[in-house]
């Protein structure tokens, strides 16, 4: 139900097309994107050594109530400044988001890394059904009360996500330092707990490489947001977008659901998940009919899938208290590489063949996932 309140906003089919609604040039709408994944990717690491000191599900409510507050912002504010604002809350937000509830989810099950990928498979399949539903209503949302109807039910929804997170079961965190006294121990033991998750990335390559994995492959997912923009470049008009980003959707349930039923065992299906999805995109993206978005949208679910795959894989890896800050070392990863593409997307070229060039480090990724 979080997970569906998370993915369930009916302002993701349709707030790139807000921004060029109001004026905004592509650019600037990649500016947004940069900003909002700068200020994510900048407090991404601290967020996460928190989270494995202080409550983990306290902190994701309290990222979503931040970004709620975001949100908000677009609305009293629709102007260049104003998204700047929102975008920052939404980064400052999911920056305290990420990571922790699948630490906590991982914590509850005991390390149990088949559980993991089933529940987490499910759970993304959920989301990713609300992301259909979503969409699927934001057209008729969008007919009835434009922008602002569509931007309040979307905060009352992130609202709701996080204040349902509160009524989760969480075990006590081992160093978390509940048991010392002074604002100056327990820094120290937030220090203490930093430096824990990055002794273990930079002390072992197997976790150094899972990480890098696990980071790329959502860092790709950014393409979602440029999905609107390639709808409306191939013919479709405004409120058939969000009709064309269902179908993405559909095809993101369907491969979260399939990495639940296949657990990681081998790196093979993630190394050819990633390669078939470069290549689908490339092809979807350079056809100039409507009908290339289903092939892209495609892509899209293998990509769902490898996320799934790359995440568990790194969960096993991980071995010290510190899960949080590892996995958010991974967000942070998946931030720059969410900026490099940004920064691509603002070079004057055709969206199409900014889609096809993405395909490339794409199939790198799936060469080094490939490796054992």
């Amino acid at each position: 139900m979080v997970r569906a309140c998370e993915e369930g906003v009916l302002l993701y089919p349709v707030y790139a097309l807000l921004f060029a609604d109001t004026g905004l040039t592509t650019g600037e709408i990649s500016s947004l994107f940069a900003i909002w994944s700068v200020v994510a990717f900048a407090c991404e690491i601290p967020a996460g050594a928190l989270a494995d000191v202080w409550s983990r599900k306290r902190l994701y409510a309290l990222g979503q109530v931040i970004t709620a507050a975001g949100f908000a912002l677009w609305l009293i504010w629709p102007a260049y400044p104003g998204f700047v604002l929102g975008f920052v809350l939404w980064g400052l937000g999911g920056a305290l988001s990420s990571g922790t509830l699948e630490a906590l989810v991982h914590d509850e099950l005991g390390g149990d890394s088949a559980a993991y990928a089933r529940l987490i498979g499910r759970s993304g399949t959920t989301g990713l059904l609300a992301m259909l539903a979503a969409t699927l209503l934001a057209t008729p949302a969008y007919l009835a009360g434009g922008y602002l109807l569509v931007g309040l039910v979307s905060i009352a929804t992130v609202t709701l996500g996080g204040l349902l997170a509160l009524r989760f079961s969480e075990k006590p965190l081992s160093g978390t330092g509940d048991d010392r006294t002074g604002d100056t121990e327990s820094e120290l033991g937030y220090l203490a707990m930093l430096r824990s998750g990055l002794r273990e990335v930079a002390g072992s390559r197997r976790v150094a490489r899972a990480v890098l994995v696990a980071a790329a492959v959502p860092g790709f997912s950014a393409l979602d947001e440029y999905l609107p923009l390639l709808a409306r470049d191939k013919g479709s008009d405004t409120s058939v977008v969000p009709l064309l980003f269902a179908l993405t959707a559909l095809a993101m349930a369907a491969g979260s659901a399939l990495a639940g039923r296949l657990p990681p065992t081998s790196p093979r299906p993630l190394a050819g998940a990633l390669t078939l999805a470069a290549a689908l995109l490339a092809a979807g993206a350079l056809m100039p009919h409507l009908s290339g978005m289903a092939v892209v949208s495609a892509a899209f679910g293998l990509l769902q899938f490898a996320m799934v795959h790359a995440e568990t894989r790194l969960q096993d890896t991980i071995t010290g208290p510190a899960r949080t800050t590892v996995l958010s070392m991974s967000g942070f990863a998946a931030e720059v590489g969410a900026v490099a593409l940004y920064a691509m997307f603002a070079l004057p070229e055709p969206l199409p063949i900014l889609y096809a060039i993405a395909a490339v480090p794409l199939i790198a990724t799936a060469l080094l996932a490939a490796r054992r």
